[in-house]
């Protein structure tokens, strides 16, 4: 080798290694993202946004630390609004449009956040609720986050958590495996996302903190519902002692962030799911509280008024001069997430993710750029209580400027909602061309979304959970929910329904057929049992005592639905409420 090819290759070797050590370096630098999102609760259910009683001192600090988004709107209910959260995407968009009947999961297809920032070079975690499907391939462990510790379907204590779950000491899933926790979950939650910090601060991560609290059942240790109790200007005392719980949590969690050094350059975001669920006492779920307090707005959790879908939503970050108190009035909404998230971070997001949303940061840098926003849609697919399925065009749906709603949910009424925040007053008729514009604003949303609305099916036979675990929370209903929690289940009621599958690989399976999980350890209360799948059917007898009837099928691989029955003595039918379903060898 002769000298001038020995000195290239030393030189290449240099530029190679001053470019790695430039990447980790800007790696390094790249900020931290923690999102903490809990759960039904409202924009009025904060000291800072006016509520009268109660008392959340730490929340109030971020408020006064934080840039704020005033207008700032979501999904008037659970998985809709993780689902856009999740994507970026309208809900419809991703097939999670609803908490049960098979349509809490998103299409296989979709990207989320925690994919964008794992492939970003991240370490992602997830901690708490998710409600986004609890079988493969839709689990967080599927969805791009590495580290995962959360609870099955949209709360704790329901049909398809881990039996016996009561908010106390309870056994949740980490990553894969069920694992018992002591202590109350508002606290196992902020403990263990904090346990995933620290053994990530030596790189760059993204931790979604999704909170279960303060939804029902309301529970929490006596000392946080004291203060609240007996009050009668108080709809529900424990509701507003889980929110006392949180912010303390969230006292303790920043304090600790700063002991480590780490919260100057973490981008942290606390934003809620939906409306108020217990913040009030509302007739219906579109009027004003006639007891308690909703920031002087109509609705509540699953309205589509404004007390429904719009909550808070801080951001702070110091290195980036995210700080000091400060309002933006431009409406947002829970689909801008992902893409403000990714611009922050300098992370491009490829075009297969096809975003519905749009990144804030001009806005929150006071760029004097045009805003690109004229309108946001929301709409609650099938009405609350699925008394509007399937779902069509308008129903149950709100197009939003920053000056008009256009409510469609029982009628059609048109709210100036500068003049009139609560929504007292239909001026449908005195302006007749709003009526029409915003009208004709919904409909390239409605072509967006509607080809989207379709089924979206679970996996059997998948690697990844080679024994599935079904709940008939998942029966794909045509109306109506499904049974979804205990107290449905309990009375054995005499429905049944499709779990919508995907046989990944074609062979042997075993179902076992049970009206309790297995856990539960409950004979099955049936005198036949039969299976249909795959153009097949199986009946065989239920044995005396038994906990689990066995059946099994051969099956080719490739999409299908699997109908269970359990009939009594007198020849009526209900379905297996739980049923597991394995690849045999």
């Amino acid at each position: 080798m002769n000298k001038a090819m020995h000195m290239n290759r030393k030189s290449i070797a240099l530029v190679v290694a001053c470019t790695a050590m430039a990447w980790m370096a800007s790696a390094m630098e790249r900020p931290n993202v923690i999102l903490v999102m809990t759960d039904d609760q409202g924009y009025g259910d904060l000291g800072c946004h006016g509520n009268p009683i109660l008392k959340t001192p730490e929340l109030d600090k971020l408020h006064a630390e934080s840039v704020r988004f005033t207008d700032f709107h979501v999904s008037p209910f659970c998985t809709p609004t993780r689902a856009a959260l999740m994507t970026g995407n309208h809900p419809g968009v991703t097939g999670a449009f609803r908490t049960s009947s098979g349509r809490t999961m998103m299409h296989p297809d979709e990207k989320t956040v925690a994919n964008l920032f794992a492939d970003a070079g991240y370490a992602t975690g997830m901690v708490g609720k998710w409600h986004l499907g609890d079988n493969a391939p839709h689990r967080p462990q599927d969805r791009g986050f590495q580290d995962v510790l959360w609870h099955r379907c949209g709360g704790i204590g329901q049909a398809s958590d881990y039996w016996g779950n009561d908010y106390f000491d309870d056994t949740y899933e980490r990553n894969g495996v069920f694992e018992k926790f002591e202590g109350y979950c508002t606290d196992v939650w902020f403990r263990e996302g904090m346990r995933f910090i620290e053994q990530n601060r030596s790189k760059p991560f993204f931790l979604y903190l999704a909170l279960n609290a303060p939804h029902g059942p309301y529970r929490v240790p006596p000392e946080w519902e004291a203060p609240y109790k007996g009050n009668k200007q108080v709809a529900k005392s424990a509701f507003y002692g889980m929110i006392a719980n949180i912010d303390y949590n969230m006292g303790v969690f920043r304090n600790q962030l700063d002991a480590l050094g780490l919260a100057e350059n973490t981008i942290l975001i606390f934003m809620t799911d939906n409306g108020t669920s217990a913040g009030g006492k509302f007739k219906g779920l579109d009027s004003e509280p006639l007891v308690g307090y909703n920031a002087g707005m109509r609705g509540k959790k699953s309205s589509v008024y404004d007390g429904g879908h719009r909550v808070p939503f801080f951001i702070y970050w110091p290195k980036g001069n995210l700080t000091g108190g400060r309002d933006i009035e431009t409406m947002s909404a829970h689909i801008d997430v992902l893409p403000t998230l990714a611009d922050l971070c300098g992370i491009p997001v490829p075009a297969e993710y096809d975003l519905d949303g749009i990144s804030l940061k001009t806005l929150l840098y006071g760029s004097k750029e045009p805003w690109v926003r004229d309108h946001h849609v929301v709409q609650y697919h099938g009405g609350a209580y699925g008394k509007a399925m399937p779902p069509g065009p308008l129903a149950y749906s709100t197009v939003l400027t920053e000056r008009w709603r256009l409510v469609n949910s029982d009628g059609q009424f048109l709210f100036d909602i500068q003049a009139d925040p609560a929504q007292r007053t239909d001026v449908s008729a005195q302006h007749p061309e709003v009526v029409e514009r915003l009208r004709a604003l919904y409909d390239p949303f409605w072509e967006r979304v509607s080809p989207r609305l379709t089924p979206v099916r679970i996996d059997i036979g998948n690697p990844a959970e080679p024994r599935t675990e079904l709940c008939s929370q998942d029966w794909r209903m045509k109306s109506g929910n499904p049974p979804w929690n205990f107290n449905a289940i309990r009375k054995l009621p005499k429905v049944t329904g499709p779990w919508l599958v995907n046989v990944k690989q074609a062979g042997r399976y075993r179902f076992t057929l049970r009206q309790w999980p297995e856990a539960a350890n409950k004979p099955v209360v049936a005198v036949r049992a039969k299976v249909e799948v795959a153009g097949q059917e199986k009946e065989v007898p239920v044995p005396a005592n038994s906990k689990g009837v066995v059946i099994e099928l051969h099956l080719p691989a490739g999409p299908t639905e699997l109908v269970t029955y359990l009939y009594d003595k007198k020849g009526n039918v209900g379905g297996a409420y739980f049923t597991e379903v394995e690849l045999l060898p």
